[in-house]
């Protein structure tokens, strides 16, 4: 038996580019491009970049949410990227997905009652007093009372909507869950409790996370490890503490020397990339991030760099960083 519950292999995603009168395929936008990493149970791994960088995207095809070009997603022993889509339906209960937007995720017509227990109906034969048992266990996890299961989304603020996104992504009891920047569209104040309830119902439900963000100080505060991503491709990925405190990668180091210091008496060093992120419809030849690179050679340019083992973690680079 495998230690690894989530086993992501060279997956790839590929949106089409449509043209012509007969709007043909000119071409194909490489949204995710060759990424692999695995999940332990119980673990919380992160993906962090900039925008656009194919976080949200590699989250849904894990899903199937978004069906993968290529590559295999490997969920407890089972291929879900070979599945077909009846199949996967019946793996959704141990598999969700939190959207970033609560203001667009819920039905606005219908309550809180009716939106966790509809997850119940679809994936479990309960009966009434079951589902209405579950559903109250699950309010209390998230703060809330009995009273406001009758109430409509537009009767709560962005965060008490949140909660009900969380609820109903884990009323199912799910193994595995994909937050996909759970807390970019609410008040500053309000993320920190979010982050807080994400923890303790990770640690309570025993869940396996791939949380998405581009704040990296929220994924220094919730996951164990981190992958970077650019321009769909991993450059770096390992344990969180060891990429924050010593980054090997170039891009890692640009972006992690970008993060506001919360200690007024210390200087940073920026290291400011220069140029702007190629199209993905036309990626550059070799390593996909050496047309901003200040240690970019001929070899970079030339062949894309293996995702491997250096420094004690997994780096696409011909030139790692080594101080």
């Amino acid at each position: 038996m495998s230690e690894y519950l989530l086993d992501v292999r060279n997956l790839k995603t590929y949106f089409p580019i449509k043209g012509g009168l007969m709007r043909r395929t000119i071409g194909h936008v490489h949204a995710v491009e060759d990424v692999s990493f695995k999940l332990k149970p119980r673990q919380v791994f992160a993906l962090v970049g900039e925008s656009g960088c194919g976080k949200s995207t590699t989250g849904k095809s894990i899903l199937r949410l978004i069906d993968p070009t290529a590559g295999q997603v490997i969920f407890d022993g089972q291929d879900i990227a070979a599945l077909p889509q009846e199949e996967v339906r019946l793996l959704r209960r141990d598999m969700q997905f939190i959207f970033q937007n609560p203001y667009s995720s819920l039905n606005p017509r219908m309550n809180v009652w009716q939106l966790l227990s509809e997850p119940l109906k679809t994936h479990f034969n309960l009966p009434e007093w079951e589902m209405h048992k579950r559903v109250e266990a699950m309010l209390d996890k998230i703060g809330f009372t009995p009273d406001q299961l009758h109430r409509y989304p537009h009767q709560f603020s962005g965060g008490q909507k949140q909660r009900i996104s969380i609820a109903r992504a884990l009323i199912t009891g799910p193994r595995f869950v994909v937050a996909d920047e759970p807390v970019s569209a609410l008040d500053v104040s309000i993320q920190a409790q979010i982050l807080n309830l994400l923890v303790q119902l990770q640690q309570d439900m025993a869940l396996s996370m791939v949380f998405i963000s581009h704040d990296l100080n929220v994924v220094r505060f919730i996951s164990s490890e981190v992958a970077v991503m650019y321009l769909g491709s991993i450059m770096e990925t390992g344990p969180t503490q060891d990429i924050y405190a010593q980054p090997r990668h170039p891009y890692s180091r640009a972006l992690l020397s970008a993060v506001p210091s919360l200690d007024p008496q210390r200087k940073k060093v920026r290291h400011a990339l220069q140029g702007e992120v190629p199209n993905p419809a036309n990626p550059p030849t070799g390593c996909p991030f050496h047309p901003r690179c200040a240690y970019a050679t001929d070899l970079c340019r030339r062949q894309r760099p293996a995702l491997t083992e250096q420094f004690g973690r997994m780096l696409a680079c011909h030139h790692p960083l080594e101080d």
